[in-house]
């Protein structure tokens, strides 16, 4: 699927949506007067693509703000490039994350939890809840929306009742809840996220994956029903979690040996550890089998000559 540029009548002046494939977070351009914006950059493998799609919906007019709603890597790994491109541009992150990206801390960034990369970049600027950004010409107001991540910032603009959700709401759910793999109880927290989004009552909602919609009410609906699911069943959830984790590295790598495969799920600690803490009497690698196993059966990849494979989904 190639990125596609949103053009949609409810969308802010000089807002334009790229819509990219899942290893890769949507980029939201915001094209001023003065200053020019991107709202999360991306995987690190895509970087390339990233800098090419946000230049060309620039124009001549050069990036003056990099935002990130939270340091996932599939949201921030394009932030390196962009930098060495526009070296003049502040790099905003939540205020919390701050001193993180500063010491390059691996394990708070969770990069060397999922098994994931992302380039080294510097943060210039703190997102806090509360305050507002200017982004292009207008002033959007941020808040924090916890749950899928503890620091992770939504940006809602009310003049155009238009809100940049990330991942505390898709169309069709929401992230995975990272900080249940580690025993943190969060799942109450994605529902006050989704309570915060209903209460701002936006009217298009431009989602960290998947295109821009404006049935916000439908989506909502989806995503507590989703919500209560995993509330019922928190293995279920732990599950679907790590095959995320699972699909993620595959659409980086395409095609692994299986060796090579469960070498990188033993050293991704949140899978192996998802796999002692919900599944006890399974051992890590059975457990990785099971899902490499279920993800064939959907037709999510293929195993074939001890080879693992991706397979569009």
């Amino acid at each position: 699927m190639s990125p596609v540029p949103t053009a949609i009548s409810s969308l802010p002046p000089g807002v334009t949506v790229l819509e990219r494939v899942w290893l890769s977070s949507n980029n939201i351009v915001h094209k001023g007067r003065e200053r020019h914006a991107v709202v999360d950059t991306g995987y690190v493998s895509h970087a390339p693509q990233t800098l090419q799609l946000v230049t060309a919906a620039l124009g001549a007019a050069p990036l003056t703000d990099v935002v990130c709603t939270h340091l996932h890597s599939d949201h921030c790994g394009g932030n390196h490039l962009l930098q060495t491109q526009f070296q003049s541009a502040r790099t905003w992150v939540p205020q919390s994350q701050l001193e993180d990206v500063a010491k390059w801390d691996l394990h708070a960034l969770s990069f060397e939890e999922t098994g994931q990369r992302c380039d080294r970049f510097i943060a210039t600027h703190g997102l806090v809840a509360g305050q507002s950004i200017l982004l292009g010409d207008l002033e959007w107001e941020v808040k924090h929306a916890p749950g899928h991540d503890p620091d992770s910032v939504m940006l809602f603009q009310p003049e155009f009742k238009c809100l940049i959700s990330a991942d505390a709401l898709w169309e069709n759910g929401f992230g995975v809840v990272f900080p249940e793999l580690d025993g943190v109880d969060a799942f109450d927290e994605v529902g006050e996220s989704l309570d915060l989004i209903e209460a701002l009552n936006p009217s298009t909602v431009i989602p960290g994956h998947g295109r821009v919609f404006m049935e916000v009410a439908t989506a909502l609906e989806r995503a507590r029903s989703r919500l209560s699911a995993f509330q019922a069943d928190s293995g279920r959830h732990a599950k679907h979690a790590a095959k995320v984790l699972m699909k993620f590295k595959l659409m980086e790598w395409q095609s692994v040996s299986a060796a090579k495969f469960y070498h990188w799920a033993d050293q991704a600690r949140l899978i192996r550890t998802t796999a002692e803490r919900f599944f006890p009497t399974m051992p890590p690698q059975q457990f990785v089998g099971l899902l490499l196993g279920e993800l064939q059966s959907a037709g999510a990849l293929q195993i074939k000559d001890g080879q693992v494979q991706d397979l569009p989904v």
